[in-house]
């Protein structure tokens, strides 16, 4: 399709029949007087006692328990960078249809106004109760850091910025299948990341918990590699400065195992993906144009296995394999955080479902095209059903095992399909 057909197609699909893509259902009956006397006056006050005495009975009375609220101040919106809070809200409205479409979830869209970052935290911090989890979406860094940080202490309901860890929890997990195929470790392996904001630091982050070690780690940002003789770095691009003699890509590429572009179009060229070890793994996640082709990369080497955030090509890393069920696990046994055992085990349950047979659903879904673990298939793809259960289920059993569920793990857990 052209630009303009593309262009063309989606402002109809946001336009038609009806504008957005969201809409509020009733989930009890409303058609009598006695119905509407239940449902509001005089009725309604009986919940309302029932909650103040005692607020976790919100979670019995109300929908908050299976209510997400996607956040934004729109200061990262996209690729299409600071574009104000309302231009986000048919990015966030998408958000609440994939948490819909994909776990059942019920969630609304906020976009926030905020002058500043402690503006935006204010804002959000005072209307967290009403949700059972907030899932921050498209604000910059270095402000997504601090953000995401003063929200987790000052919410009783779990915080989540998806841009840096559900980008990571399936970065992790498709890195190690494939440093699985490739014969090598995380734990001994180079690792070169290219981009040093959200993504790149959650991603670079959840590789040293799976087992990376920080010596092995070089980051660059748009001044080069981060090392230890640089003044210019805040604090989260300092976590991981090494002393290194690496000063360029083309300095730390030489040798490395691992790619991982977060940054930007066509920055990685044929020449330096050459100088990689022998089978090498490249993750050039940059949308809508990776860091290199991956026609141009799979000509350059034949012993690489990539991916991309693009889902033309095999090995798509895409968020909706994780942030969904993340949410319905921690719901599932009402977790007040989303914690790093909880993300190391959706990693570990997103890379292990990549090894079981794929069903025939999912390769019709894909056109029928035979999909196997191996170089070309080392991640789910997001319409395997089976993620629902597996990824959930792995989430609400490291918040029980970790303490942070307010709910015991029950006997014979699936996760909850609510019909509101």
């Amino acid at each position: 399709m052209s630009y303009k057909d593309i262009k063309d197609a989606a402002l109809a699909y946001h336009e038609q029949p009806t504008p957005g893509k969201l809409s509020i259902e009733i989930t009890k009956a409303a058609e009598t007087q006695n119905d509407l006397s239940l449902a509001y006056s005089p009725g309604v006050a009986e919940p309302v006692r029932a909650i103040a005495e005692d607020p976790e009975s919100a979670y019995r009375y109300t929908g908050k328990g299976n209510l997400v609220a996607v956040i934004t101040n729109g200061s990262a919106i996209l690729g299409l960078g600071n574009l104000g809070a309302l231009a986000s809200k048919p990015v966030m409205e998408g958000k609440c249809l994939l948490f819909k479409r994909f776990a059942q979830i019920n969630s609304i869209d906020i976009e926030v106004n905020a002058e500043s970052p402690q503006a935006f935290i204010d804002t959000v911090a005072r209307i967290a109760d009403s949700f059972g989890g907030i899932n921050l979406e498209d604000i910059k860094a270095p402000e997504c850091f601090e953000i995401e940080r003063a929200l987790i202490e000052k919410c009783n309901v779990p915080v989540f910025h998806d841009d840096q860890h559900g980008t990571a929890i399936v970065t992790v997990a498709g890195l190690l299948n494939a440093l699985e195929v490739q014969g090598k470790s995380i734990d001994t392996v180079r690792i070169v990341c290219l981009g040093a904001g959200a993504a790149a630091n959650a991603c670079c982050k959840l590789m040293l918990s799976a087992g990376a070690h920080l010596e092995n780690l070089t980051m660059l940002d748009s001044r080069g590699v981060i090392h230890s003789g640089r003044t210019d770095l805040n604090e989260y691009k300092a976590a991981f400065a090494n002393e290194t003699d690496f000063r360029t890509l083309d300095d730390a590429i030489e040798g490395a195992d691992v790619f991982l572009g977060v940054s930007g179009a066509n920055l990685l060229s044929a020449e330096q993906l050459k100088k990689m070890a022998p089978n090498p793994v490249v993750f050039a996640c940059s949308n809508p144009d990776p860091e290199i082709s991956p026609v141009v990369a799979r000509e350059t080497r034949g012993d690489l296995i990539m991916a991309t955030g693009r889902s033309d090509f095999p090995n798509q890393v895409n968020n909706v394999l994780c942030f969904p069920f993340i949410f319905r696990g921690a719901l599932d046994v009402r977790s007040k955080v989303i914690n790093e055992e909880m993300k190391l085990a959706a990693v570990e349950a997103i890379r292990g479902l990549a090894k079981l047979p794929v069903t025939e659903a999912v390769r019709q879904a894909y056109g029928g095209e035979p999909l196997a673990f191996g170089r070309d298939y080392i991640i789910p793809k997001p319409t395997d059903e089976r993620l629902m259960s597996v990824v959930a289920q792995a989430v609400a059993k490291a918040a029980i095992k970790t303490g942070v569920a307010s709910l015991p793990y029950p006997e014979h857990y699936e996760p909850e399909h609510f019909e509101g």
